[in-house]
């Protein structure tokens, strides 16, 4: 694309840093490990050590994505509707760490995971027929949130919630 307008590099730069930055401020960049491993979790949930890397990967080719389809000449509706998917998901991204770690709740933790989940569905859904490339991208966050959901949708269910004042859901 020529001229000022179009997505640039540097918006993806802007994207990802300001999306950690807010993120981080609850509990810094790793979260609060001992919050995280404290509570009863599933046999499949991923060792606190993991959620940065993979989470850095998958910032990246979501970035990626959105670049590539932002800048594609494709107008349509369909378009439209992956770029606010992918602008709720940055919210929800920008929003876990509060919710999970300063608050404490693994409730809202897991609504928002499962939020999460839907708007990369949507996104991956309008990303199909808009560019497989970026499809298979975003595929990879979509894999990455069904088993996050879990984890999430189990801990809530399995263990207190000190921010709801809830004991066990089930």
């Amino acid at each position: 694309m020529t001229g000022s307008s179009g997505f640039k590099w540097w918006h993806s730069i802007l994207i990802l840093a300001g999306a950690n930055a807010v993120s981080a401020l609850p509990a810094g960049f790793g979260g609060d490990f001992a919050f995280y491993n404290a509570f009863r979790q599933p046999d499949v949930a991923p060792p606190d050590w993991a959620f940065a890397p993979v989470w850095l990967v998958l910032n990246v080719t979501s970035l990626v994505a959105l670049s590539r389809i932002a800048n594609a000449p494709n107008r349509s509706t369909m378009r439209m509707v992956f770029l606010w998917s992918e602008g709720m998901g940055w919210v929800l991204f920008s929003a876990f760490t509060t919710l999970y770690f300063l608050l404490h709740s693994p409730v809202l933790g897991a609504a928002d995971t499962v939020a999460g989940l839907i708007v990369g569905l949507v996104s991956l859904v309008c990303a199909f027929q808009l560019d497989r490339l970026s499809a298979s991208f975003i595929s990879l966050r979509v894999i990455w949130l069904i088993l996050a959901t879990y984890v999430s949708l189990f801990v809530a269910t399995s263990n207190p919630d000190p921010f709801l004042g809830t004991g066990l859901l089930l």
